[in-house]
Protein backbone atom coordinates (compact mmCIF):
# COMPACT_ATOMS: atom_id res chain seq x y z
CA UNK A 1 0.00 0.00 0.00
CA UNK A 2 1.17 3.21 -0.71
CA UNK A 3 0.58 6.68 1.64
CA UNK A 4 0.83 9.41 -0.91
CA UNK A 5 1.51 12.74 -0.07
CA UNK A 6 1.40 16.18 -1.83
CA UNK A 7 1.10 20.04 -0.21
CA UNK A 8 -1.00 22.99 -1.54
CA UNK A 9 -0.16 26.55 -0.44
CA UNK A 10 3.16 26.97 -0.55
CA UNK A 11 3.50 30.15 -2.45
CA UNK A 12 0.55 32.27 -0.60
CA UNK A 13 1.20 35.07 0.83
CA UNK A 14 -2.28 34.71 2.78
CA UNK A 15 -3.62 31.81 4.60
CA UNK A 16 -1.86 28.36 5.72
CA UNK A 17 0.41 25.57 4.37
CA UNK A 18 -1.85 22.40 3.57
CA UNK A 19 -0.28 18.43 3.16
CA UNK A 20 -2.57 16.01 2.12
CA UNK A 21 -1.65 12.31 2.66
CA UNK A 22 -4.34 9.69 1.50
CA UNK A 23 -3.56 5.86 1.68
CA UNK A 24 -6.09 4.66 -1.14
CA UNK A 25 -5.41 0.98 -0.13
CA UNK A 26 -6.63 -0.63 -3.64
CA UNK A 27 -9.46 1.24 -4.28
CA UNK A 28 -9.78 2.70 -7.52
CA UNK A 29 -11.48 6.47 -7.69
CA UNK A 30 -11.85 7.30 -11.54
CA UNK A 31 -10.56 10.99 -12.66
CA UNK A 32 -7.64 11.50 -9.77
CA UNK A 33 -4.93 13.49 -11.06
CA UNK A 34 -3.13 16.63 -10.16
CA UNK A 35 -5.59 18.75 -8.34
CA UNK A 36 -4.26 22.22 -10.37
CA UNK A 37 -5.71 20.32 -13.57
CA UNK A 38 -9.61 19.83 -12.42
CA UNK A 39 -12.69 22.42 -12.04
CA UNK A 40 -13.58 23.17 -8.68
CA UNK A 41 -16.84 21.46 -9.00
CA UNK A 42 -15.09 18.22 -10.21
CA UNK A 43 -12.01 18.47 -7.40
CA UNK A 44 -14.96 18.72 -4.71
CA UNK A 45 -16.89 15.19 -6.22
CA UNK A 46 -13.81 13.86 -5.74
CA UNK A 47 -12.64 14.97 -2.22
CA UNK A 48 -15.80 13.65 -1.11
CA UNK A 49 -15.32 10.13 -2.69
CA UNK A 50 -11.70 10.09 -1.60
CA UNK A 51 -12.76 10.75 2.38
CA UNK A 52 -15.91 8.05 2.01
CA UNK A 53 -13.61 5.54 0.21
CA UNK A 54 -9.90 5.87 1.09
CA UNK A 55 -8.46 3.83 3.30
CA UNK A 56 -7.29 6.35 5.21
CA UNK A 57 -6.19 9.90 4.87
CA UNK A 58 -4.67 12.88 6.98
CA UNK A 59 -4.70 16.90 6.53
CA UNK A 60 -1.41 18.29 8.02
CA UNK A 61 -1.91 22.30 8.79
CA UNK A 62 0.67 25.04 9.48
CA UNK A 63 -0.76 28.36 9.73
CA UNK A 64 1.19 31.92 8.76
CA UNK A 65 2.45 32.67 12.43
CA UNK A 66 4.08 29.23 12.62
CA UNK A 67 5.51 29.75 8.95
CA UNK A 68 6.81 32.92 10.00
CA UNK A 69 7.96 31.47 13.01
CA UNK A 70 10.09 28.75 11.69
CA UNK A 71 10.58 29.64 7.84
CA UNK A 72 8.68 27.45 4.80
CA UNK A 73 11.23 24.72 4.88
CA UNK A 74 10.53 23.68 8.14
CA UNK A 75 6.79 24.53 7.81
CA UNK A 76 6.83 21.99 5.41
CA UNK A 77 8.36 19.10 7.19
CA UNK A 78 5.90 19.82 10.05
CA UNK A 79 2.63 19.75 7.94
CA UNK A 80 3.76 16.65 6.86
CA UNK A 81 4.53 15.08 10.11
CA UNK A 82 1.14 16.35 11.01
CA UNK A 83 -0.61 14.86 8.38
CA UNK A 84 0.94 11.33 8.35
CA UNK A 85 0.41 11.18 12.29
CA UNK A 86 -2.87 10.63 11.42
CA UNK A 87 -3.18 7.67 9.50
CA UNK A 88 -3.77 4.99 10.90
CA UNK A 89 -4.29 2.19 7.65
CA UNK A 90 -1.43 0.28 6.95
CA UNK A 91 0.90 1.18 4.03
CA UNK A 92 4.72 -0.23 3.31
CA UNK A 93 5.98 2.86 0.79
CA UNK A 94 5.65 6.72 1.20
CA UNK A 95 5.47 8.79 -2.17
CA UNK A 96 5.67 12.05 -1.22
CA UNK A 97 5.50 14.76 -4.79
CA UNK A 98 8.77 16.63 -5.70
CA UNK A 99 11.99 16.09 -4.52
CA UNK A 100 12.33 16.77 -0.91
CA UNK A 101 11.82 13.90 1.49
CA UNK A 102 9.93 16.06 4.15
CA UNK A 103 10.41 13.06 6.58
CA UNK A 104 14.21 12.75 6.33
CA UNK A 105 14.17 13.41 10.05
CA UNK A 106 11.83 11.26 11.03
CA UNK A 107 12.02 7.69 11.42
CA UNK A 108 9.66 6.96 8.64
CA UNK A 109 12.74 8.22 5.90
CA UNK A 110 13.57 4.99 4.70
CA UNK A 111 9.95 4.38 3.29
CA UNK A 112 10.15 7.64 1.56
CA UNK A 113 10.42 7.93 -2.58
CA UNK A 114 10.81 11.11 -3.98
CA UNK A 115 9.04 11.93 -7.65
CA UNK A 116 8.69 15.02 -9.96
CA UNK A 117 5.03 15.06 -11.05
CA UNK A 118 3.52 12.32 -8.46
CA UNK A 119 0.52 14.08 -8.31
CA UNK A 120 -0.25 13.09 -11.61
CA UNK A 121 1.06 9.55 -12.32
CA UNK A 122 0.42 8.32 -8.55
CA UNK A 123 -3.45 7.68 -7.75
CA UNK A 124 -2.64 8.36 -4.22
CA UNK A 125 -0.44 11.18 -4.36
CA UNK A 126 -3.61 12.93 -7.17
CA UNK A 127 -5.81 12.17 -4.02
CA UNK A 128 -3.27 13.86 -1.44
CA UNK A 129 -3.47 16.50 -3.77
CA UNK A 130 -7.01 17.11 -3.92
CA UNK A 131 -8.42 17.04 -0.70
CA UNK A 132 -5.07 19.83 0.43
CA UNK A 133 -6.82 21.94 -2.61
CA UNK A 134 -9.83 21.63 -1.36
CA UNK A 135 -9.80 21.84 2.07
CA UNK A 136 -7.07 24.76 2.22
CA UNK A 137 -9.71 26.54 -0.69
CA UNK A 138 -12.82 25.85 1.72
CA UNK A 139 -10.94 27.68 4.56
CA UNK A 140 -10.11 30.52 2.66
CA UNK A 141 -13.76 31.30 1.61
CA UNK A 142 -14.46 31.33 5.49
CA UNK A 143 -11.77 33.79 6.12
CA UNK A 144 -14.18 36.33 3.54
CA UNK A 145 -16.89 36.79 6.12
CA UNK A 146 -14.19 37.12 9.09
CA UNK A 147 -12.08 39.96 6.78
CA UNK A 148 -14.11 41.38 4.25
CA UNK A 149 -12.69 42.96 1.98
CA UNK A 150 -9.94 40.87 0.95
CA UNK A 151 -11.60 38.98 -1.43
CA UNK A 152 -10.06 35.11 0.29
CA UNK A 153 -12.25 33.20 -1.96
CA UNK A 154 -11.51 34.27 -5.61
CA UNK A 155 -7.11 33.78 -4.93
CA UNK A 156 -7.03 32.06 -2.12
CA UNK A 157 -3.75 34.28 -0.74
CA UNK A 158 -1.85 34.04 -3.65
CA UNK A 159 -0.16 37.38 -4.95
CA UNK A 160 -2.57 38.82 -7.24
CA UNK A 161 -3.26 42.85 -8.32
CA UNK A 162 -6.45 42.32 -6.24
CA UNK A 163 -4.91 40.80 -3.21
CA UNK A 164 -2.04 43.55 -3.44
CA UNK A 165 -4.46 46.42 -3.76
CA UNK A 166 -7.33 45.24 -1.03
CA UNK A 167 -3.62 44.98 1.39
CA UNK A 168 -2.23 48.55 0.06
CA UNK A 169 -6.06 49.96 1.45
CA UNK A 170 -6.23 47.94 4.27
CA UNK A 171 -3.41 46.67 5.67
CA UNK A 172 -2.71 42.83 6.70
CA UNK A 173 -4.49 40.54 8.66
CA UNK A 174 -3.25 37.55 11.31
CA UNK A 175 -3.94 35.14 7.72
CA UNK A 176 -0.60 37.29 6.05
CA UNK A 177 3.13 35.83 5.89
CA UNK A 178 4.93 38.39 6.96
CA UNK A 179 8.30 37.00 6.69
CA UNK A 180 7.32 36.58 2.87
CA UNK A 181 9.23 39.41 1.02
CA UNK A 182 6.86 41.34 -0.30
CA UNK A 183 5.26 41.69 3.62
CA UNK A 184 8.53 41.95 5.31
CA UNK A 185 7.26 46.23 5.06
CA UNK A 186 4.76 45.57 7.71
CA UNK A 187 6.39 43.62 10.14
CA UNK A 188 6.31 47.37 12.71
CA UNK A 189 2.65 46.48 13.07
CA UNK A 190 3.52 44.62 16.28
CA UNK A 191 4.50 45.45 19.61
CA UNK A 192 2.79 47.55 22.20
CA UNK A 193 4.62 49.09 25.18
CA UNK A 194 3.95 50.24 28.79
CA UNK A 195 4.60 53.88 28.89
CA UNK A 196 6.71 54.26 32.60
CA UNK A 197 8.86 56.75 33.90
CA UNK A 198 11.93 55.29 35.46
CA UNK A 199 11.82 56.99 38.88
CA UNK A 200 9.53 56.36 41.44
CA UNK A 201 8.76 58.15 44.99
CA UNK A 202 9.11 61.97 45.25
CA UNK A 203 11.59 64.39 44.28
CA UNK A 204 14.28 63.77 47.14
CA UNK A 205 14.15 60.02 46.47
CA UNK A 206 17.11 58.21 44.86
CA UNK A 207 16.14 55.16 44.32
CA UNK A 208 15.96 54.19 40.99
CA UNK A 209 13.11 51.60 39.47
CA UNK A 210 13.72 49.61 36.32
CA UNK A 211 11.17 49.95 33.55
CA UNK A 212 9.87 46.68 33.39
CA UNK A 213 9.83 47.15 37.47
CA UNK A 214 7.30 49.97 37.12
CA UNK A 215 5.79 48.23 33.85
CA UNK A 216 4.74 45.08 35.74
CA UNK A 217 3.26 46.83 39.17
CA UNK A 218 1.15 48.85 36.60
CA UNK A 219 0.00 45.70 34.91
CA UNK A 220 -0.34 43.72 38.08
CA UNK A 221 -3.08 46.79 39.33
CA UNK A 222 -4.74 46.89 35.88
CA UNK A 223 -4.90 42.69 36.53
CA UNK A 224 -6.61 43.07 40.01
CA UNK A 225 -8.96 45.72 38.79
CA UNK A 226 -9.86 43.21 35.71
CA UNK A 227 -10.75 40.69 38.35
CA UNK A 228 -12.33 43.04 40.52
CA UNK A 229 -14.93 43.90 37.98
CA UNK A 230 -15.57 39.93 36.99
CA UNK A 231 -12.78 39.28 34.77
CA UNK A 232 -11.43 35.69 34.55
CA UNK A 233 -7.70 36.08 33.56
CA UNK A 234 -6.69 34.42 30.61
CA UNK A 235 -3.07 35.71 29.88
CA UNK A 236 -0.81 37.79 30.75
CA UNK A 237 2.12 39.06 28.52
CA UNK A 238 1.02 37.66 25.80
CA UNK A 239 3.82 37.92 22.67
CA UNK A 240 4.83 36.28 19.37
CA UNK A 241 7.54 37.25 17.25
CA UNK A 242 5.06 40.31 16.27
CA UNK A 243 2.61 41.33 18.49
CA UNK A 244 2.07 42.02 22.24
CA UNK A 245 -0.81 41.70 24.34
CA UNK A 246 -0.74 42.93 28.02
CA UNK A 247 -3.63 40.73 29.36
CA UNK A 248 -6.25 38.59 27.85
CA UNK A 249 -9.41 38.41 30.19
CA UNK A 250 -12.74 37.01 29.60
CA UNK A 251 -16.33 38.05 31.38
CA UNK A 252 -19.95 37.07 29.80
CA UNK A 253 -18.78 34.88 26.70
CA UNK A 254 -16.60 38.49 25.73
CA UNK A 255 -12.49 37.90 25.34
CA UNK A 256 -10.83 41.58 26.30
CA UNK A 257 -7.68 42.42 25.08
CA UNK A 258 -6.70 45.13 27.12
CA UNK A 259 -3.40 47.70 26.68
CA UNK A 260 -1.80 49.12 29.79
CA UNK A 261 -0.68 52.77 30.10
CA UNK A 262 1.42 54.35 32.89
CA UNK A 263 2.06 57.85 33.34
CA UNK A 264 4.22 58.75 36.22
CA UNK A 265 1.77 62.17 36.50
CA UNK A 266 -1.71 62.64 35.26
CA UNK A 267 0.69 65.54 33.16
CA UNK A 268 3.14 63.86 31.76
CA UNK A 269 1.64 62.80 28.99
CA UNK A 270 0.73 59.63 27.25
CA UNK A 271 -2.18 57.46 28.61
CA UNK A 272 -5.08 57.44 26.38
CA UNK A 273 -3.72 59.94 23.99
CA UNK A 274 -0.94 57.33 23.11
CA UNK A 275 -3.71 55.30 21.46
CA UNK A 276 -3.35 56.24 18.14
CA UNK A 277 -4.80 54.98 14.55
CA UNK A 278 -1.89 53.36 14.35
CA UNK A 279 -1.67 51.82 17.63
CA UNK A 280 -5.38 50.65 17.26
CA UNK A 281 -4.26 49.36 14.17
CA UNK A 282 -1.85 47.54 16.00
CA UNK A 283 -4.12 46.17 19.14
CA UNK A 284 -6.84 44.73 16.75
CA UNK A 285 -4.01 43.10 14.58
CA UNK A 286 -2.97 40.99 17.73
CA UNK A 287 -6.53 40.38 19.06
CA UNK A 288 -7.32 38.64 16.08
CA UNK A 289 -3.75 36.36 15.71
CA UNK A 290 -4.60 35.57 19.42
CA UNK A 291 -7.93 34.44 18.48
CA UNK A 292 -6.89 32.13 16.14
CA UNK A 293 -4.24 30.44 17.08
CA UNK A 294 -6.14 29.89 19.77
CA UNK A 295 -8.93 28.68 18.01
CA UNK A 296 -11.74 31.58 19.52
CA UNK A 297 -15.06 31.47 17.82
CA UNK A 298 -18.31 31.48 19.67
CA UNK A 299 -16.76 34.68 21.80
CA UNK A 300 -17.17 38.05 20.68
CA UNK A 301 -13.93 40.52 20.91
CA UNK A 302 -13.19 43.66 22.77
CA UNK A 303 -10.55 46.20 22.68
CA UNK A 304 -10.13 47.91 26.33
CA UNK A 305 -7.30 50.50 26.92
CA UNK A 306 -6.43 51.06 31.27
CA UNK A 307 -4.49 54.25 32.11
CA UNK A 308 -2.62 54.10 35.27
CA UNK A 309 -0.56 57.20 36.91
CA UNK A 310 1.14 57.73 40.36
CA UNK A 311 3.44 56.06 42.66
CA UNK A 312 2.25 53.27 43.52
CA UNK A 313 0.44 52.84 40.09
CA UNK A 314 -3.47 53.79 40.65
CA UNK A 315 -5.77 52.90 38.12
CA UNK A 316 -7.32 56.47 36.42
CA UNK A 317 -9.28 55.69 33.54
CA UNK A 318 -11.05 52.42 32.05
CA UNK A 319 -12.12 52.15 28.34
CA UNK A 320 -13.80 49.98 25.93
CA UNK A 321 -12.51 50.67 22.92
CA UNK A 322 -14.84 48.65 20.48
Amino acid sequence: MILGIDEVGRGPWAGPLVIGAVVLGGVEIEGLTDSKKLSKKRRVELDLAIREQAAGFGLGWVHAHEIDEIGLSEALRLATRRAVEQITAPYHEIIIDGTINFLSDTTKASYVTTMKKADLLVPSVSAASIIAKVARDTYMAEQDSMYPGYKFTSHVGYGTAAHMAAIAELGVTPLHRLSFAPLKKYQDLGGSSVDVSTKAGNQNSTQVITTKAIGDKAETEATNYLVREGHSVIERNWKTKYCEIDIVSSKDDTIYFTEVKYRKTPHQGGGIAAITGKKLEQMKFAAKLYAQIQSIQDSDLRLNVLTLTGAPPVIETYLELE
